[in-house]
């Protein structure tokens, strides 16, 4: 039996870096909090997952609580953020969601632009539509990471 080389080891686990995703929306209350969900729900240990709005609301929609929890994902105890909420580091993917001329100049790797419809005020089988959505885009960007 051969042991590994304690600097072969070091170098495979540098080149394994966690991953940040940050999902953008404009009030960070119903799309980019679900899609955080599934990031942390599907990216255990592999990727690092942050959601803000650039122009937060004041609490997270509650139909986007009530659909998240059918995919048994708790959004309860989440609040909306703003990009000042976030820490000053670089991320790997800026994921935008509908923020239009209001999406922010974020430092990352690769912007990816999701043509997601807002959810706001729409009945909620329409934001199990939305929240479908989202979750296969999120497996799908996994699967890139």
């Amino acid at each position: 039996m051969s042991l590994a080389n304690p600097e072969d080891i070091r170098a495979n686990n540098m080149t394994k870096k966690i991953k940040r995703i940050l999902f953008v929306c404009v009030e960070n209350a119903t799309r980019s909090q679900m899609a955080q969900g599934f990031g942390e729900a599907f990216g255990k240990g592999k990727v690092e997952v942050y959601s803000a709005g650039s122009r937060p609301s004041t609490r997270i929609n509650p139909l986007a609580t009530e659909v998240m929890k059918e995919k048994n994902i708790d959004l309860s105890g989440k609040r909306p953020k703003g990009l000042s909420d976030l820490p000053p580091v670089e991320m790997d993917y800026l994921i935008t969601m509908g923020c239009e001329e209001t999406c922010p100049a974020v430092p990352a790797r690769k912007i990816i632009d999701w043509q997601i419809p807002d959810p706001k005020g729409k009945p909620i089988d329409e934001v199990r539509k939305i929240r479908d959505m989202l979750e296969a885009k999120v497996k799908a960007l996994l699967e890139e990471v």
